[in-house]
C-alpha cells in the first residue's frame, strides 16, 4: 500500500513533492503552511485539503518539511517525536549543533528521515556516477550552479542563516562529495572559499569554493545569484583517459568525451519532476521505511554538507584560509554569523 504524504510549508517546492507524490499514487492527506492563504492555494492546486501544522501528521506517514532553513530542526524533532518519517528539504538547519541534535533523533527513529538531495536521485546524476567509477583518477572536477537572485522568500534574510552557498550551493557541493566518492578520491578534507555579497543584505550573492579531497584531488564549486541573464547547471570531471560533463537545465543531458550518453525514456507528463529526482527520491524513500533501510540521503549526508558550508564561510571569513573537515568551529553559529563573526 502506498504511503499517505503531508506536506510542511506550501512554497514552491512543497509543490514538487507533491507532484512527485501524485505521479507515483501516493495519497495527499494535506498541505500546511504558516500563511493559510498559501496553504489553501497549494491544496487547490495539489487537489488536497489545506491544513495547520496542528493538523499533522494526523494520518499521514510522511511529511515532507520544506519551511525556512531555521524552522527545519524544531519541525523535524516534532514530526517523529509524533510519530512520522520525514523528509526533509535542504538546507538541512542553520546550524551544526541542530544538526547533531537531527542524527541523534534519526538513530533515534530507524532513520526515518530523508535529506532531500533530490539531484541524488535523479537519473542523469545516477549515471554519471556509474560513469565516474571508471574514468580513472580524476584530475579535474567543477561544478557551478549559476542563475538570477530568487524574487520570493526570505533567502537574504539573517535569519535563513546563509545566502548563495548555503541555500543553493548545497546541491553543487552534494554532487562534487559523490562524484569525488565514486571515482575514489574519498571525502573532502578541507575548504577554502571567497564570498561575495550583494546591495541591501548581509548574506552572500557569489560564492567560489575550493574542496580538497583525501588523495589530492581539488574541486571547484561556484554558486551565484548573480547570473541574470541565464541559468546553468552543470558539473564537468575529466582524468587521463576521458571526460564525462553533465548539464541540468533546461533539460538533463550527459556526455562522454563529447558523445551523448543515452538517459533512460520519460514519457512523464511532469518531465521535470523525474528528471530532478522528486519521484527517484520519495520512491526510495517509501522503500526505505517498508524495509527499514538507512536512506541514501541521509541525515549525517545532509550534516556533512552543512560541515562544508559552515567549513566555507568561516574560510571566506578569514580571507580564504583552508578550513579543515569536518568543521572545528563554533557549532552554534549560523554560516553568516561564521562569515561576519558576530
Amino acid at each position: 500500500m502506498s504511503p499517505r504524504i503531508g506536506l510542511w510549508g506550501a512554497g514552491m517546492i512543497s509543490g514538487a513533492h507533491g507532484a512527485a507524490a501524485k505521479l507515483l499514487g501516493m495519497p495527499l492527506v494535506g498541505v500546511a503552511s504558516r500563511t493559510p492563504e498559501r496553504a489553501a492555494g497549494q491544496a487547490e492546486r495539489l487537489g488536497t485539503p489545506a491544513m495547520t501544522y496542528d493538523d499533522l501528521p494526523g494520518d499521514a506517514e510522511i511529511v515532507v518539511v520544506s519551511t525556512p532553513p531555521q524552522m527545519h530542526a524544531g519541525d523535524t524533532l516534532r514530526l517523529l517525536d509524533a510519530g512520522a518519517a520525514v523528509v526533509l528539504e535542504k538546507p538541512l538547519c542553520t546550524t551544526l549543533a541542530d544538526a547533531d541534535a537531527l542524527v541523534a533523533a534519526a538513530a533515534a527513529h530507524q532513520q526515518r528521515v530523508l535529506y532531500a538531495e533530490n539531484l541524488a536521485y535523479a537519473p542523469v546524476v545516477q549515471t554519471l556516477l556509474s560513469r565516474a567509477v571508471d574514468l580513472g583518477p580524476i584530475t579535474h572536477l567543477e561544478v557551478r550552479s549559476l542563475q538570477s537572485l530568487p524574487t520570493w522568500g526570505e533567502f537574504t534574510s539573517d535569519a535563513w542563516g546563509g545566502g548563495a552557498l548555503f541555500d543553493l550551493g548545497v546541491h553543487p557541493l552534494a554532487l562534487a562529495v559523490l562524484a569525488a566518492a565514486a571515482n575514489g578520491a574519498g571525502p573532502v578534507v578541507s575548504v577554502s572559499a571567497d564570498l561575495r555579497g550583494g546591495d541591501g543584505h548581509n548574506s552572500d550573492e557569489h560564492a567560489e569554493v575550493q574542496l580538497r579531497f583525501r588523495n589530492g584531488l581539488v574541486g571547484t564549486v561556484i554558486s551565484s545569484w548573480q547570473n541574470p541573464d541565464s541559468q546553468t547547471w552543470d558539473v564537468q570531471l575529466s582524468s587521463a583517459t576521458g571526460v564525462l560533463r553533465a548539464e541540468f537545465w533546461p533539460r538533463p543531458t550527459l556526455e562522454h568525451n563529447g558523445d551523448p550518453v543515452a538517459l533512460p525514456p520519460n514519457d512523464s507528463p511532469l518531465a521535470f519532476i523525474d528528471e530532478m529526482g522528486y519521484t527517484g527520491q520519495l520512491r526510495a524513500f517509501a522503500d526505505d521505511i517498508a524495509t527499514g533501510s538507512t536512506p541514501l540521503m541521509d541525515v549525517e549526508f545532509g550534516r556533512l554538507i552543512l560541515e562544508i558550508v559552515c567549513a566555507a564561510y568561516w574560510s571566506a571569513g578569514h580571507a580564504g584560509a583552508p578550513e579543515p573537515v569536518p568543521f572545528t568551529g563554533p557549532r552554534d553559529k549560523t554560516p553568516l554569523q561564521l562569515w561576519h563573526g558576530t
